[in-house]
Formats: structure tokens, sequence, C-alpha cells
């Protein structure tokens, strides 16, 4: 198989892998009722911790990494990545406040809290550069013509799909917990990682070009990701948590999603 079918195949399974974590509210009891403050709670830690693992090990790590393999600083686009992406956030979350105020809220989000639509953005920008970084190992194996490249490049495929699964399920729990109908809560959830196939397709007709930007592209997701966990997500989970509920949430989906991607490389 050419660089090109390897990659929509490798992407269409990370894709897969969150939908298939999205479809756990299809496994939530289906007593429709309303939901209480500490299940709120709780699924927004779990998203939060999920996040703030993934910003480490998924995003930062690998920025840094990937600047050094290109003879750079390995904290300049790391910390010029999350500046950016941290900017780009904060005046994303302006912007909604204005058309929630205005009564112009994009259909899709009219009904989510400023949280989730926050958290349903940064998932979504988190996962462009890892579409891409499947992509562009594909390109890069297929043109080494090593079957060892592409052994590698399938199980980052693989690796990133598995930790999919926890972000497909951070994204629609906490929709259905805000009164999402099921199929709404796995659509949005799922839909986060329909940008991992369409930009790792098209990093492998960019492949020059898309190398060079990816510790930038990762370190900008992380920052993005970063202030969506420390501004809405863990105050919402924690404030008046005097149960601790929402506070071992935060740290449970970050053991999980550490272990996941420390154990996948």
């Amino acid at each position: 198989m050419n660089a090109l079918t390897c990659a929509a195949l490798g992407t269409g399974f990370t894709f897969g892998m969150t939908a298939l974590g999205a479809a756990v509210v299809f496994l939530i009891s289906p007593q429709r009722r309303a939901p209480s403050a500490r299940a709120q709670r709780v699924c927004l830690g779990f998203a939060a911790g999920v996040m703030l693992a993934a910003t480490i090990w998924s995003l930062l790590i690998p920025a840094m990494e990937s600047a050094q393999a290109q003879g750079l600083a390995p904290g300049l686009p790391a910390a010029g990545g999350i500046a950016l992406g941290t900017a780009f956030l904060l005046l994303l979350g302006a912007w909604m406040d204005r058309l929630r105020q205005s009564g112009r809220t994009p259909a899709p989000l009219r009904q989510s809290s400023r949280e989730t639509a926050l958290l349903i953005t940064a998932v979504t920008l988190h996962n462009i550069p890892e579409g891409m970084a499947v992509g562009l190992s594909f390109a890069l194996a297929a043109q080494a013509g090593d079957p060892a490249s592409l052994l590698s490049a399938s199980s980052l495929a693989l690796g990133i799909g598995i930790q999919n699964l926890p972000e497909g399920a951070a994204i629609s729990l906490p929709l259905l917990q805000e009164g999402a109908s099921r199929a709404r809560a796995f659509a949005i959830g799922a839909l986060t990682a329909v940008v991992e196939p369409l930009f790792g397709v098209f990093t492998v007709f960019l492949v020059s070009f898309a190398q060079p930007a990816m510790p930038w592209l990762l370190a900008f997701a992380a920052g993005a990701m970063l202030l969506v966990s420390v501004r809405e997500l863990i105050p919402s989970a924690c404030c008046a948590d005097r149960q601790n509920a929402g506070t071992l949430s935060v740290l449970l989906g970050f053991v999980v999603m550490m272990l996941l991607d420390v154990l996948l490389g």
C-alpha cells in the first residue's frame, strides 16, 4: 500500500477509537433525569485529568523531541506554541461570550456550557497535530521503503488510537450530563476526531512543509488544552467539592491517560 492509503487507514482507525470512546454514553442508564451537581463535577474532572496528561505526554514531550531532532532548542517551540495556543483560546472564549450575549451561538454549541464548548474546541485542536503525526510517519515510511519504518508508523497509529478512547468519553459524558441526547453527545464526541483523517491525509501531500511545523503545532494544542483545564474544567470540578468526587476524578483521568501514553509510547 502507498503512503496515502496507509495514512487514511491509520487515521481512520484513530477516529474510530475516539468514536468508540464517545459511545460510552450508550452504556449509561437510559432513564432521563436531571444530572446531579456531583455527576457534572465528576465528568468535568475526568475530562480535565485526561487533558492534563495528554498535554504533557502526547503533546509537549513529543514537541520538544521533534524540535531537538530538527536541531532547535526544545524549549523555544514548546513555550512559543503554548503562548500562541493560550492566546488563541482566550480570544475564542471572548468571541463565544459575545455570541452568547447576542443570541448568535452556533447551533452545535447552543446547548453546551462555556467550559464544554471550549473543551470541544481544545480537543479538536489537539487531534489535528495527532492526525498530522500519523500521516507524516506513514509518508516518511513510504519514502524510506523500510518495513521497520512502516511498523513504527502503524504502532504510532495504534498508540494514538487507544489513547483516543478516554478522550472521546471526556467529550460525550459532560455533554450527556448537560442534558444532550445520547446520539448528540456521541456524535459531537466522535466528530472532534474527524480532523485526524483529514489532516493526516493532507499531510502526506505536504510532508516537506509539515515536519518543521510539528513542534509548534503540538505545543499550540498543548496551550489550548492547558487553558481549558486550568481556567474552566478544574474550577468547575473542584469548587464546592466537599466530598472530593470532582477532585478525585481529575486524578483518575490524569492517571488513566498517563498510563495509556506511557505504556503505548
